[in-house]
């Protein structure tokens, strides 16, 4: 099941279109917090239906309570930058305040010189994770998404604190769909791609991480309590602005595409 939220509401992707789900949730965020599934909304009755073109499609999860991201997560990103693998993962817990609407423009503030993209697939909780075995992770997951995990490379390298490279308004697009994990064709190996302004610079698969989303998931629950509806961004493979020495410029469009949902699109602005 491929799941959205719009301005009239929630809804499943059918066939292409948008049905509008009978339901009072105003967005998945309130239906994980409440029933810890997405279940109900497969028998949900339709109320309207909708093509995609018709529907204003905005933040799936409302404001997400926690965002959790690694950093290094990829063997491509690793071999691209010259560092040996890490041992554990690098975690950190970005602001939910930068996650914007799909689609919205992001205004990059004028003390930023280096804005980068990283695509990534990010991970919906739907069921309380603490201290959780690996084999308890897919069975409490929503669902995936598309996510943008945008980075100001010269804060980063100035503070070394991804939170604050990271949590600038609009920093942190996701969706706009989400897709349940039984619908996916192999969640081992889920193909994301990133384009800017057309041109392919991203092209790997979650098999491709250094540590998968079970044990990504699994570690990180020891160290905290991961409730429903919280997001976890799990890496970005090579092909970023920082590997390339080129960075986002006034009227750049990325698109990221992970399998099974649809694409995510963000606009950046550059004040002149």
């Amino acid at each position: 099941m491929q799941v959205v939220t719009t301005q009239a509401g929630l809804g499943r992707i059918e066939d292409g279109a948008v049905a509008l789900l009978d339901t009072a949730f105003p967005h998945v965020g309130a239906v994980l917090e409440q029933e810890g599934s997405l279940r109900s909304l497969e028998s949900c009755a339709v109320r309207r239906r909708l093509s995609l073109d018709e529907a204003t499609l905005i933040a799936p999860l409302g404001r997400p309570r926690a965002v959790w991201g690694v950093g290094l997560n990829y063997v491509s990103k690793a071999a691209r930058t010259g560092r040996g693998l890490p041992e554990q993962p690098i975690l950190y817990l970005a602001a939910s305040s930068a996650v914007p609407e799909p689609g919205a423009r992001v205004v990059i503030p004028q003390a930023v010189t280096e804005p980068d993209y990283e695509g990534e697939i990010a991970v919906v909780v739907a069921r309380r994770l603490h201290q959780a075995s690996e084999s308890e992770v897919w069975p409490a997951i929503a669902g995936i998404t598309a996510a943008n995990d945008m980075t100001a490379r010269d804060v980063m390298r100035a503070t070394g604190t991804p939170a604050l490279a990271k949590s600038y308004p609009g920093f942190t697009p996701l969706g706009p769909s989400l897709r349940t994990p039984d619908d996916l064709g192999d969640r081992d190996a889920i193909r994301l791609r990133t384009r800017v302004n057309g041109e392919l610079l991203q092209d790997d698969t979650s098999a491709g991480m250094i540590f998968p989303v079970p044990d990504l998931l699994s570690r990180l629950s020891w160290f905290t309590a991961l409730e429903p509806g919280d997001v976890v961004l799990t890496g970005t493979p090579a092909g970023t602005g920082q590997d390339r020495a080129c960075f986002l410029a006034d009227g750049d469009e990325i698109r990221v595409e992970v399998d099974g949902v649809l694409p995510l699109v963000t606009r950046v602005a550059r004040p002149a």
